[in-house]
């Protein structure tokens, strides 16, 4: 995906808890939803669109959606922003 899709994502507070709770492990669907407050469509809608830009992978497994982080577009956007950074004269 983009760089305009991934900070599209990113500027969401929900989506960022939700890659948060996801920094350390995978964890499924259900896990995710029951840390928030909001109806079980409205994180799917998150996680959704988390996955369409790329910031998360889907595995399924038996019954179960487990999410992950996708680190590689993490490293794309710090690279991005250090290329921002001012060089020195």
């Amino acid at each position: 995906m983009g760089l305009q899709e991934t900070l599209r994502a990113l500027a969401d507070p929900v989506r960022r808890a939700i890659l948060l709770f996801l920094r350390d492990r995978r964890q499924p669907a259900g896990e995710i939803a029951a840390q928030f407050d909001l109806a079980q469509a409205t994180v799917s809608y998150h996680l959704a669109q988390l996955k369409q830009a790329g910031l998360v992978f889907e595995t399924k497994h038996k019954n179960h959606i487990y999410y992950e982080l996708n680190t590689s577009v993490f490293e794309e956007v710090l690279l991005f922003v250090a290329q921002l950074q001012a060089r020195e004269e």
